[in-house]
């Protein structure tokens, strides 16, 4: 008989503050590190659907706050962003 056992997941994120699952007996892979949590999948997916409530990538996020604070600063205007 096998032995059945569901595998133990870990959530992860990068340094655009971005998240995923990774299997726990697995080594990182470059530029991931663990967030914490622990568990099955399942339990991944959730904790990281309650935590990354945004999606945008953090340099997004900081450069968008940047140019905000820029415009209410009164230093221009508006300002275009690349698309």
């Amino acid at each position: 008989m096998s032995d059945h056992t569901e595998s133990v997941y870990r959530v992860v994120l990068n340094d655009e503050e971005q998240y995923s699952i990774w299997q726990a007996d697995r080594e990182l892979p470059a530029g991931w590190r663990a967030e914490g949590t622990q568990g099955t999948k399942q339990e991944c997916l959730e904790h990281i659907g309650r935590v990354w409530t945004d999606m945008r990538p953090a340099s997004l996020r900081r450069r968008m706050e940047s140019d905000a604070a820029g415009a209410a600063g009164g230093q221009g205007g508006r300002q275009s962003i690349p698309v």
